[in-house]
């Protein structure tokens, strides 16, 4: 029997779909990456006390940062996943690195220097090799992993996680072993490793606390249980960004109108708070539009998650998407009050190079590992 003619309109969709397959760009991740730079690029110039200088800077970050996504995306993650041990042993060498040689600054080493060149900052490399990582060891191994695997992958997230941690850097450390723990868990924990790992829970805590915690992330966590007894010290930041997201109710007050940046009351209000910025100018409203946007994209990570083609490919895809979406409530938790301040940016709003390089290289990856799928069939 002679097959039907296509519809003109299905053919003409298939056709545009696999032209950007071709090109190993999803669709719908970059319109939404767009709209959050185009976003960015109206709070960045309010909270920034109207710089177009840092706005421009910040567009550059991100048109590199595209570049680097683009890029990336052409890479076949079998490719990515023959590299995975030599990423892991050149990012935990670079952490090491920065402990001997590091340059300090704000009382944190955190920074290798190359003369003449660049300043930047290892840690945010472990933050994609972690899950890479952790995906490279359980891919290759039966599912749900067995108790020395798990033993196993622990200790690929343990030795970077401490070494970021003597930085200091509690905040990154967390997102990194969070990042490799989402692998973990996507593997197929069983229940009584996730039960005896929540018995060790309250122990470790105290233990990290006594041991490991510096004078200043203990008090972020006092502050952060009673802020208002040092208003006009540690607790001032979160006084402040509380009262500039009420300030703005249901509507805002209006683009370049909030008083509580424009007027110095908000400190790094284009970095960490800028959530803030934006409640205050554009409202709940605001808010909420730009959370939907995030639960599109977060959404769509998880799509591709579910259509990988392998073990690999499928943990990764879902540790980083849960890896953002820890970014976003992390950030939001602790501008309004809700989690101790950890410094940890409102992605691709917050003003920044390295972290926004790093989160577009995460979408890379995943563009990959969508686009990919057939070539990975074929193969397979």
């Amino acid at each position: 029997m002679k097959r039907p003619t296509p519809m003109p309109a299905a053919a003409g969709l298939r056709s545009r779909e696999s032209i950007w397959m071709r090109i190993h760009i999803d669709p719908w991740l970059l319109l939404l990456i767009l709209g959050l730079a185009a976003v960015d690029a109206f709070v960045l110039y309010s909270a920034s006390g109207k710089s177009l200088g840092m706005v421009y800077r910040q567009m550059a970050y991100f048109a590199v940062g595209i570049a680097v996504m683009v890029v990336i995306a052409q890479f076949q993650p079998r490719f990515m996943q023959r590299w995975v041990p030599v990423a892991y042993v050149g990012g935990t060498v670079l952490l090491v690195a920065v402990l001997l040689f590091g340059t300090e600054a704000k009382g944190a080493q955190r920074w290798l220097t190359i003369p003449g060149l660049m300043r930047f900052q290892p840690s945010e490399i472990l933050k994609l090799v972690m899950p890479m990582s952790v995906a490279w060891y359980l891919g290759a191994r039966t599912l749900p992993p067995r108790f020395k695997h798990v033993v196993i992958a622990m200790a690929i997230i343990f030795v970077p996680v401490v070494l970021i941690l003597k930085q200091p850097d509690l905040g990154t450390s967390l997102l990194i072993a969070a990042s490799g723990i989402f692998a973990l868990l996507l593997a197929g924990l069983l229940w009584r490793y996730i039960i005896g790992a929540l018995l060790l829970l309250a122990p470790a805590a105290a233990g990290m606390w006594y041991f490991v915690m510096h004078g200043y992330q203990k008090q972020r966590v006092l502050t952060f249980l009673n802020p208002e007894s040092d208003p006009l010290g540690s607790g001032w930041n979160i006084i402040q960004s509380k009262a500039a997201i009420g300030s703005g109710g249901v509507f805002g007050k209006g683009w370049l109108q909030g008083t509580q940046s424009h007027l110095d009351f908000l400190p790094e209000g284009h970095t960490d708070f800028i959530i803030a910025v934006l409640a205050e100018e554009f409202g709940m409203v605001g808010v909420c539009l730009l959370l939907c946007v995030y639960m599109l994209l977060i959404s769509r990570g998880m799509v591709i998650t579910l259509q990988a083609q392998d073990a690999f490919c499928k943990l990764l895809a879902g540790s980083i998407t849960l890896t953002f979406f820890v970014y976003v409530f992390v950030n939001i938790g602790m501008v309004s009050g809700l989690l101790p301040v950890v410094g940890v940016p409102l992605p691709f709003i917050s003003y920044g190079g390295t972290s926004l390089i790093t989160l577009l290289s995460g979408f890379g990856i995943l563009m990959s590992i969508h686009t990919h799928r057939k070539w990975m069939a074929k193969s397979s």
